[in-house]
């Protein structure tokens, strides 16, 4: 049998009350972190839409909130005083999306959930988008109740909308509150309602290995890791959750090999230390740990 690595058998940050996600029990907690700021950041530029919700050039609050965002957050709170309409609309995505760039999240979602609720009731892409913030700043919150609340109108405005993308993200968001809530059956389902909304979403394939795999369910794990690995080959979270899911199956070279090529993809990243130390741990070729 092989060995249970130490560091693959540590509790997520969602057992210990934090917000992450699912593949957090696999990585340590700077992976994790890199991983949401990239969410984070990908969140933040999807706001600047040109569809639904046009942001005027003049007004430039969305393209200045990373490098301001406390007087981004001045600028949009003052627009959104006066603002009418639409403009309301525009001014509450822009002061949200600063608030949440400065970790307000309760204010945040706040802001979110008025800026939807002045959005025309037939533009339900706007809709699904701003209910899906504030669902996500509610998660960030630690608050993953609401954030359930909040993401399940979402989920049916995108579903009307037809955007499996977005669609998609709402599913996984609902799938780490889910989580965190200990309810991991109705997590599964979320998942794969992601998969089905957007079947080349390698997040949704990596969590899911993740989350069947924390369920003992290798088989399933490994078929949806592989699946992952086909979307984002380089991807380095998928390298080591591959390694993590093949060790425990017993296939001690597979994890090797999926491990060293995490190392050899960015030797000097996070990532790559951590397979490191996983190598370390399971030892030389032609050994095996007992």
């Amino acid at each position: 049998m092989p060995i249970l690595l130490p560091l693959m058998l540590m509790q997520s940050t969602l057992d210990a009350g934090g917000i992450s996600s699912p593949y957090a029990s696999a990585l340590p907690r700077e992976i994790v972190e890199k991983k949401e700021d990239e969410e984070r950041k990908r969140r933040t530029e999807s706001a600047q839409f040109a569809g639904p919700l046009p942001l005027r050039a003049e007004n430039g609050c969305l393209l200045a909130v990373e490098a301001d965002p406390e007087r981004s957050a001045e600028v949009a709170r003052k627009a959104l005083s006066s603002a009418q309409g639409r403009e309301r609309v525009r001014a509450g995505l822009c002061l949200g999306v600063a608030l949440a760039d400065l970790d307000r999240w309760a204010e945040a979602r706040t802001v979110f959930v008025q800026a939807r609720d002045a959005a025309d009731p037939g533009d339900h892409l706007s809709r699904a988008r701003l209910g899906a913030m504030a669902g996500n700043a509610a998660l960030a919150d630690g608050k993953a109740g609401e954030a359930l609340t909040l993401l399940a109108p979402a989920a049916v405005e995108a579903k009307t909308a037809s955007d499996g993308s977005l669609g998609a993200s709402i599913a996984l968001d609902r799938a780490r509150a889910l989580v965190s809530l200990g309810q991991n059956e109705e997590a599964g389902r979320a998942l794969a309602d992601a998969r089905t909304a957007d079947p080349d979403n390698a997040q949704a394939w990596l969590l899911s290995a993740t989350l069947a795999r924390r369920q003992k369910q290798l088989i399933e794990a490994q078929t949806q890791i592989e699946k992952a690995a086909q979307l984002a080959p380089q991807d380095a979270e998928i390298g080591l959750e591959a390694g993590v899911i093949a060790v425990l199956g017993g296939r001690d070279d597979a994890a090797r090999r999926s491990w060293n090529s995490v190392v050899t993809m960015n030797p000097e990243s996070p990532s790559a230390a951590t397979a490191k130390e996983y190598l370390a741990q399971l030892g030389p070729e032609g050994t095996s740990k007992p």
